[in-house]
């Protein structure tokens, strides 16, 4: 008896142990949960249990919280105190090792995570250069046969490094249009890339470094090397909405060297050799919108020569990806491409529209 005894003693210890560690959450209607707080945002808390695995709760349904763990608690104000967190009278406690006890309504909460959590997202602050990146892979296809043999190849890619402070981006694409009954058989062949970095000097203010290339069969144009620098302003920053605009100083180094052709066959083409060299203004503003399952982008900018004034440079992105799974959407890009004094016997506008699918990835 007297070691059944100590069996059951022992029994009841380990879980009123286990039950006065663990982290407790009551309801309005009396519940009570145990388990361990992951994280919340204000608007629901996430209990992980033992028996049901992660638990998601409203928040403005809890009537208590207590924990034996120390939490991450950020509060709208900007300020984070790490503690134990008890609810007392619809007010949070945190019992802070060296600021004594934090009182906060539940209201001014922002952000509450456990140690895992809250390593996790620093992790997310300052990735390393081989982690925290994002973006995709765009490609589309077709060909025609019969009183047409063509075949047009779009591919593009894109990634971006975010962290609190900066973020850089990098980009690619490529537009290859073959059509084997014309003379010559290339008839549209435009490629582009570029990299930007981006650095935060406030909230809503931040400088921007970057260089874009480019290289457009349809107008001639050899390459075209842009490096330029300046301010932008974020004139929207929200979950599913940003709007940036941009302003600064560029330098253009563009060389057109294959004109029209003037004979065929075989395929001659006259060669200008004009290289043009000049600094010029960067204005734009740039788009990003989530609706649902689909991402709209939108950018334009304006580059107005300042050596050669009357003379300028304008591009208009219009794109929409639609998720169709984890990793799988699709795309549609629509581009115009304004040159305004192209090379004798080139067009000032360009138009491409482009559809296919996009591979997302993270990392």
């Amino acid at each position: 008896m007297p070691r059944k005894f100590e069996l059951c003693a022992l029994i009841v210890l380990v879980s009123l142990a286990s039950t006065t560690f663990a982290d407790q959450i009551t309801l309005k209607n009396g519940d009570r949960l145990t388990g361990t707080v992951v994280k919340s945002d204000g608007k629901v808390l996430v209990l992980h249990t033992d028996a049901a695995g992660d638990v998601t709760i409203k928040f403005d349904e809890i009537t208590q919280i207590t924990t034996a763990e120390e939490l991450y608690v950020s509060l709208k104000d900007g300020k984070t105190a790490v503690g134990p967190v008890t609810t007392t009278d619809g007010k949070i406690e945190i019992a802070t090792k060296s600021g004594g006890t934090v009182e906060a309504s539940k209201d001014d909460v922002k952000q509450i995570r456990n140690d895992a959590e809250q390593t996790a997202y620093d992790k997310t602050l300052h990735p390393g250069l081989m982690q925290g990146w994002n973006g995709g892979v765009n490609v589309g296809f077709s060909v025609a046969r019969g009183n047409s043999q063509t075949e047009n190849l779009a591919l593009a890619f894109n990634a971006a490094h975010p962290t609190l402070n900066d973020k850089i981006t990098l980009y690619a694409s490529t537009l290859y249009t073959k059509n084997d009954l014309a003379s010559p058989t290339d008839v549209a062949n435009l490629e582009t890339g570029g990299l930007r970095y981006d650095r935060n000097l406030k909230p809503r203010l931040f400088v921007y470094a970057g260089a874009d290339f480019m290289s457009n069969a349809l107008q001639f144009l050899d390459l075209r090397a842009v490096y330029g620098g300046g301010f932008g302003y974020h004139a929207v920053k929200s979950d599913n909405t940003t709007l940036d605009l941009l302003g600064g100083l560029n330098y253009t180094h563009e060389t057109y060297s294959n004109g029209p052709l003037v004979s065929s066959p075989p395929p001659v083409y006259a060669s200008y050799g004009v290289t043009n060299k000049f600094a010029a203004l960067t204005l734009g503003e740039e788009l990003t919108h989530k609706h649902g399952g689909t991402v709209i982008t939108q950018n334009m900018y304006f580059f107005p020569n300042l050596q050669d004034t009357g003379e300028y440079r304008a591009t208009f992105n219009l794109g929409t990806v639609t998720k169709l799974g984890k990793w799988l959407g699709w795309q549609n890009q629509f581009s115009d491409i304004y040159v305004s004094n192209p090379p004798s016997g080139a067009k000032q506008n360009d138009l491409i529209l482009t559809t296919g699918l996009n591979f997302s990835f993270t990392h």
